[in-house]
């Protein structure tokens, strides 16, 4: 029996209806940028398995690292119990991160990120005896499947059977150049009116919305407004950190800095699963206090799990090295040769870039997970590659050490299916 034909008998996979979509492709194993399964077929990981495996699969320095700690010390309890992982991570990642964070609040992934990021932008004002309890998210974004997460989501497509149970969260249009005033009057009206605690957003890049990519001037325009009346701004770069916009963060990109910061995926380079939620000192000094119940009681069984954490340390050593900076700066420089040649192509409506992010829209109506986007799926994968088109959308998050004859196959195969449609 195949392992697909296990597969079905008992797992239950995200994003799938499992009655049109019965199949799945059994992966036996993956090194730097491709994956293997069970028949011998190979694929590029195009996307890096969900923006996670930034460094490669299997990354000889990152697994040594994990290994030998797994010798020493492999998981311990985080309450009251502290271990020298967490402690150097601390330090190497508040090394990177803008200049105002302070603070790192562990949790497992990425919607559990914005959740701690939610309970602390609440919290902050409940204990300075303010009841705050409106939040103001952009349209279309998308923070995660928990609850808090999906209140402040905008795609209908993952949260509708679950409208009637969501937070109070006012939405806003993302900054395009051409609107920022027209933002900046609908949410001084917001604050107006309603008692906002905090602004959950994704800087500069909207992922799940199909990689929709905004502007950081009227970003910054709408950060010091919320600054300005002290509503808690809570950046979600799950998807955007780690070197992906070209810079550490998204947020080193834009003036104003974010009270809270989320992170998860590239954080452990796709070895292990863990989260953080950074923040600045004025949020933690909200908490700290002679009152027991003004702290932050939130914990997960394997919050700063040690292995997670020489993961994420190895992970940031290989970011900050000359060898993946100067990977980035060519896989960049690749995409927008690559968009140069492309964009003018009959069925390509548009096309966009930030850093390695890149992503062009079809000029053919398709369902988000419709047949054709399905079809499209099924020549890329029949050609060695895995994308995973959004609808009419197809884009790269390639891995950075990912070489340009991959990467010129990627292209290839996409220019291919262009052809095929």
């Amino acid at each position: 029996m195949t392992l697909n034909q296990r597969d079905k008998k008992h797992l239950w996979h995200p994003l799938t209806q499992h009655k049109l979509h019965p199949n799945n492709i059994a992966i036996t194993k993956a090194k730097d940028c491709v994956l293997y399964d069970e028949n011998g077929n190979s694929y590029i990981d195009a996307i890096s398995s969900w923006y996670t495996c930034m460094y490669g699969h299997c990354n000889d320095y990152i697994t040594n690292r994990v290994s030998t700690q797994m010798q020493q010390l492999h998981h311990v309890v985080f309450s009251s119990l502290t271990h020298e992982p967490a402690i150097k991570l601390s330090e190497e990642l508040i090394s990177i991160l803008p200049n105002n964070q302070e603070k790192l609040f562990f949790s497992d992934n990425g919607s559990t990120s914005v959740e701690i990021g939610i309970k602390m932008a609440l919290q902050y004002h409940f204990n300075q005896g303010e009841k705050r309890n409106v939040l103001i998210a952009f349209e279309d974004g998308f923070h995660g499947d928990t609850f808090g997460a999906m209140s402040v989501s905008g795609l209908s497509v993952y949260n509708g059977p679950f409208k009637d149970f969501f937070l109070d969260v006012k939405r806003i249009p993302t900054p395009n150049g051409k609107n920022h005033n027209a933002i900046l009057n609908t949410l001084q009206d917001i604050i107006k009116n309603n008692n906002v605690a905090g602004f959950v957003y994704e800087p500069l890049v909207q992922g799940a919305a199909a990689m929709k990519m905004h502007n950081a001037e009227g970003l910054n325009a709408i950060l010091k407004l919320c600054k300005a009346h002290n509503i808690i701004t809570v950046a979600d770069e799950v998807m955007t950190g780690f070197g992906k916009t070209g810079t550490y963060f998204a947020s080193d990109q834009i003036e104003t800095k974010p009270d809270v910061i989320c992170l998860s995926k590239a954080l452990t380079a796709g070895i292990m699963p863990m989260a953080i939620t950074s923040c600045s000192q004025k949020i933690y000094d909200a908490f700290y206090s002679d009152d027991l119940s003004k702290g932050l009681f939130h914990g997960h069984t394997y919050s700063a799990n040690p292995l997670a954490c020489t993961a994420a340390l190895a992970g940031i050593e290989l970011l900050k090295s000359e060898t993946i900076k100067n990977s980035i700066n060519t896989i960049i420089n690749s995409h927008k040769k690559f968009n140069k040649h492309i964009k003018s192509h009959p069925k390509v409506k548009s096309t966009r870039q930030l850093g390695i992010i890149y992503a062009l829209d079809l000029n053919i109506e398709m369902e988000r997970y419709g047949n054709l986007r399905d079809k499209l799926f099924k020549f890329f994968l029949d050609n060695g590659v895995f994308l995973r088109p959004l609808g009419s959308t197809i884009y790269i998050q390639a891995p950075y050490i990912i070489t340009q004859t991959e990467l010129q196959k990627i292209y290839q195969v996409i220019e291919d299916a262009l052809e095929t449609l």
